[in-house]
C-alpha cells in the first residue's frame, strides 16, 4: 500500500512539473504553415520561439511562385514597442500588443511610417491562426486588406 502512495504521490510531483512550464509557455510557440491553396513552390511558414523573459521571436520563412526565398525575423515583449526587423525590404519596425489572449495586434513600418496592420488571433483549440493583413498607402489609409490562415505544423 505505502508503494503504491508514493508512486502515485510521485506521479502527481512529475505531473505538476510537467505542467508548470507548458502554463508560461505561449501557445503560439512552434512553426505554422500559410495554408494555401497555391501551387509549389510557393509557401510561407512562420516560426515563433521564445525570446527573454516572455517574449517571442518572429522568423518568416517564404518562397514565392518563382522559387525565390527569403526569410525575415524580428523579436517583441508585446509590449506595443517598435522593434527592428530584419530581411523585410517593406519593413524595418514591428510592434506586437495583446488585445486578449488569443488576439495580437502587429503594426510594421517603413522609415517611421506605418506600412501594414495585422490582426492575429489564434484559434481556441491553439491549431489555427487567422491573420488579416491591412495595407496602409502613403496617406495612412487602408488601401488593401487579405485574410490568411495559418495550420500548427510543429
Amino acid at each position: 500500500m505505502l508503494q503504491t502512495r508514493t508512486l502515485t504521490a510521485l506521479l502527481a510531483i512529475f505531473a505538476i512539473a510537467q505542467s508548470a512550464p507548458a502554463q508560461s509557455t505561449s501557445p503560439r510557440l512552434g512553426r505554422w504553415k500559410l495554408k494555401s491553396t497555391n501551387p509549389a513552390p510557393a509557401s510561407n511558414v512562420m516560426t515563433y520561439e521564445k525570446f527573454g523573459e516572455s517574449g517571442m521571436k518572429i522568423t518568416i520563412d517564404a518562397v514565392n511562385k518563382d522559387g525565390v526565398k527569403s526569410q525575415w525575423s524580428y523579436t517583441t515583449n508585446f509590449d506595443g514597442q517598435d522593434e527592428p526587423i530584419t530581411g523585410n525590404p517593406g519593413a524595418d519596425h514591428g510592434a506586437v500588443r495583446v488585445v486578449t489572449p488569443s488576439i495580437n495586434e502587429i503594426v510594421y513600418k517603413k522609415d517611421g511610417k506605418v506600412t501594414q496592420i495585422l490582426t492575429n488571433v489564434l484559434s481556441p483549440d491553439a491549431n489555427t491562426i487567422a491573420v488579416i493583413y491591412m495595407r496602409q498607402d502613403a496617406d495612412g489609409k487602408t488601401s488593401n486588406v487579405t485574410f490568411a490562415m495559418y495550420e500548427r505544423i510543429e
